[in-house]
């Protein structure tokens, strides 16, 4: 043997290991627990054998162990017979793979050549049949499907036990002769472009699951998933539709919506308005050039165009309120009821004659007999007929109300006593009438009174364009007597004739509509607002829409408590179910969705908080009115009242009470019981809190208790606007009244060291005083003010000279003083003011 270089491996030599350091056959074990053992160890060699192959390549011989019995390569007889038939057999394997790649050319080409001849046929053929052809390609295809996949996993676990691969083409050539047969057993053959279709899909299943076209593991075959990834059937339809709306040059039916927007909108929810994927939007927006995730905000325009892009409608919310409002038809009006308002001069007997109407005793509840609230109420008349009145108050503060009574009234009444004739409220609600285009019928009260002079108040309302039947006029005049009754049927009588004149109609059939008279809230119920229906009948249930609240019909009452299920055109209510305190004045409109009357509800409050944040004035305003308000001195006052109307008044008087020098600050102004909250506002602003007909809850007196909130309740409206100037004259600074007390004339004047210059004067008009401040007037101009450094007489100290005495006269720090000068003895006087 060749001798090898010392420390290399080699199949040729044997490797030389050094036996191991351990003593007689002896190893030192050790064990984790810290012990060790020493253990003996025993060498065991084994024998190989070796196979020589033969050199005309003839079949191997074992050879014994011993002399000649290793290989020169170092491998025994067995392992190279092993080895040389792995060759032969992955030669045999690359041949068949071969074969069946050319297969495969052979059925492309065949099938590429039978597609280019039945191309146009077989389109029109599959534009008629398209719906039975997929049926039938889905039936077969999948069950096709299935038994591929079945083969599929025999001949995987096959190969995996030996089968040589030319079984499979051995398969492959026995089935594809009657494959066709056995594919399309069941089909009529009298639609063989049905077929031909048929045929295709399973060729490209077999081709999919065919043995070589994707290697199938025992495990993925046994248990029955692939390595890859195959389609779904919903992804095998949707193909199908594709294919079918290529083929028919149709689109989908899509379906169109009214999609609202609002003033702002997320992307998020624009997305599900239109039922459109929320990434289906954002990339429009990319596309568009706004970058905005699916949590942003888009303004209405930016949300329009993308509805649009969509193929959408949009609509804004103004749109929706937009149509709101609508007329009917002159053919479904039927006659209601006329709207009186009963107006003039606080005192003058309108409650009274209501209460005379209806028979109620309502005036004598009234604090302080006046009427401080506006109400709705219907009678019905001797013949049967019924009369909506609406009563307003005739103090000076509640102009609102009256200006909103004639505005939603048919008639005006004006209620003139006999004994007091025309007043201030009286010619207001002559302008307010005229305003509002009623006619106007005059009902002159009181003439049961030794002292009444209807006459007289004929005469003071021609002065005010008023004229009477009586005077050749077409105004209505009654003399009535509220107290005993008299000519009450024939007031009745006018104002249904003055109806009857106007043709009041309106369609009961539809959804009501009407105005808010006056709101209040009412611990239990919450808010409440008596509505006056012009249009349609208001049912329990209905949704409405009040300027910026909404809500649901839960009840409605009449003026006596009494519970309604309707009230129909022409009559009042009062309305339960306001989700907030509504404002006096605002529209009342039912809607058919509680979505749309929530849309309406926050359109109309955005606008209003914006329209309240806009700046209106200049830079050059706002600079002058901070000057302004720096030399001002507020009244910082919180108004609660009982009524929306009551409290309107309030704030209003208030407001008129300001002055250049002093200023009412309302802090806030609401309606029902003092709450804590506005305790602590109170607080916070140092302001009063003014609560008219309300008083503050228990957590709210404990609160103004404990911090010394001042806090005044009033029942009577001219009692709180009078304290309240009171106050506010305290405020303003007072007036300095000058008393000229007396007049010296300068005679000699005297240097003395001691006290410098001194004048020797004559009193010649009322008395000198030292205490009192002088001047020094010289040719009628003044040239000093000041103190009077001492006053003497005969080198006395004195406090005060009379007139005709002579005296000494020092003047503080002025020495100026000459003869012929006068000097004048004063007091300033603060006199209060008053607003």
């Amino acid at each position: 043997m060749v001798e090898q270089k010392r420390g290399t491996l080699s199949l040729f030599s044997p490797v030389n290991v050094k036996k191991s350091n351990s003593s007689n056959g002896k190893v030192r074990q050790s064990f984790s627990h810290g012990k060790t053992k020493v253990v003996s160890v025993v060498e065991v060699r084994s024998r190989r054998s070796l196979r020589s192959l033969s050199s005309d390549g003839s079949r191997p011989s074992v050879l014994s162990p011993g002399i000649g019995s290793t290989r020169s390569s170092g491998l025994t007889n067995v392992e190279m017979e092993t080895r040389i038939k792995a060759v032969k057999d992955a030669i045999k394997e690359s041949k068949d793979r071969e074969g069946l790649r050319q297969i495969k050319e052979r059925e492309q080409q065949e099938l590429s050549h039978e597609q280019d001849q039945n191309e146009e046929s077989e389109t029109e053929q599959a534009r008629n049949d398209a719906k039975q052809t997929d049926e039938v390609t889905d039936g077969v295809a999948l069950s096709k499907g299935a038994a591929e996949i079945k083969s599929a996993k025999k001949a995987a676990g096959a190969r995996t036990t030996g089968d040589h691969p030319s079984s499979h083409r051995s398969l492959r050539q026995n089935k594809g002769k009657d494959s066709d047969e056995e594919d399309f057993q069941g089909i009529s053959p009298s639609s063989p472009k049905k077929v031909l279709v048929v045929k295709k899909g399973i060729r490209e299943l077999r081709r999919h699951y065919e043995p070589g076209a994707r290697k199938i593991s025992l495990h993925s075959a046994l248990s029955g998933e692939e390595d890859g990834r195959s389609r779904s059937l919903a992804a095998l339809r949707r193909a199908r539709q594709k294919s079918n709306t290529q083929i028919h040059g149709q689109e989908e039916n899509r379906v169109i919506k009214d999609v609202v927007l609002p003033e702002v909108i997320s992307v998020q929810d624009l997305s599900s308005r239109m039922a459109i994927r929320t990434g289906d939007v954002v990339k429009t927006l990319m596309k568009m050039g706004v970058m905005a995730t699916a949590n942003q905000i888009i303004d209405a325009d930016t949300a329009e165009l993308i509805v649009m892009e969509f193929g959408h409608n949009a609509r804004r919310v103004s749109d929706i309120e937009v149509g709101l409002l609508r007329e009917d038809a002159i053919g479904d009006q039927l006659p209601r009821p006329p709207v009186v308002t009963v107006m003039g001069h606080v005192d003058h007997g309108k409650t009274s004659l209501l209460d005379a109407l209806r028979k109620t005793v309502v005036a004598q509840m009234e604090t302080g007999g006046i009427t401080q609230g506006i109400g709705a109420y219907q009678v019905t008349v001797s013949d049967g007929k019924q009369i909506t009145f609406i009563d307003t108050p005739g103090h000076a503060a509640f102009t609102e109300m009256r200006s909103r009574g004639a505005n939603v009234t048919d008639i005006v009444v004006l209620v003139v006593a006999a004994d007091d004739s025309v007043k201030d409220q009286t010619i207001e609600a002559i302008n307010h009438a005229r305003a509002a285009s009623s006619p106007i019928v005059v009902a002159i009260n009181k003439i049961d009174k030794p002292d009444a002079n209807p006459d007289n108040v004929r005469k003071d309302l021609l002065s005010h364009e008023v004229v009477v039947e009586s005077y050749g006029g077409d105004v209505i005049d009654v003399e009535i007597s509220a107290k005993t009754g008299t000519n009450l049927q024939k007031l009745e009588e006018a104002i249904l004739l003055q109806a009857e004149m106007l043709d009041l109609k309106a369609n009961p059939n539809r959804d009501a509509e009407g105005i808010v008279i006056e709101s209040k809230v009412e611990k239990g119920l919450g808010p409440v607002a008596t509505v006056l229906i012009n249009k349609g009948t208001l049912r329990v249930g209905d949704i409405f829409v009040s300027g910026a609240v909404y809500g649901k019909v839960r009840a409605i009452r009449d003026h006596l408590g009494k519970n309604l299920r309707e009230i129909r055109p022409g009559a009042p209510g009062e309305i339960i179910g306001f989700n907030g305190p509504t404002i006096p004045g605002d529209d009342f409109v039912v809607v058919g969705m509680e979505t749309k009357a929530r849309e309406i509800a926050s359109y109309r409050d955005r606008k209003k908080r914006e329209h309240a944040w806009v700046v209106t004035s200049s830079a050059e305003q706002i600079f002058t009115q901070r000057k302004v308000e720096e030399k001002l001195q507020f009244l910082s006052v919180i108004v609660k009242a009982d009524m929306q109307g009551s409290s309107e008044a309030i704030c209003a008087s208030l407001l008129k009470l300001s002055t250049n020098e002093v200023s009412v600050k309302i802090i806030h102004s609401g309606i029902g019981e003092i709450t804590e909250n506005d305790a602590s506002l109170a607080k916070a602003s140092r302001a009063i809190i003014l609560g008219f007909n309300v008083r503050s809850n228990m957590q709210a007196r404990d609160q103004i208790s404990r911090d010394h909130i001042q806090v005044r309740y009033y029942s009577i409206i001219y009692d709180l606007i009078d304290d309240m100037r009171a106050v506010m004259s305290g405020m303003l600074a007072p007036d300095i009244k000058e008393n000229v007390l007396g007049v010296a004339d300068v005679r000699k004047i005297f240097d003395i060291s001691k006290f410098g210059r001194v004048a020797g004067c004559m009193v010649v008009e009322g008395h000198m005083k030292r205490s009192a401040k002088s001047r020094l007037v010289r040719d009628g101009v003044i040239v000093y003010t000041g103190e009077m450094r001492s006053l003497r007489r005969n080198k006395d100290d004195v406090k005060e000279v009379k007139l005709g005495f002579e005296c000494g006269i020092c003047l503080e720090n002025y020495n100026d003083i000459h003869p012929g000068d006068a000097i004048e003895c004063f007091e300033l006087e603060e006199v209060a003011r008053q607003l």
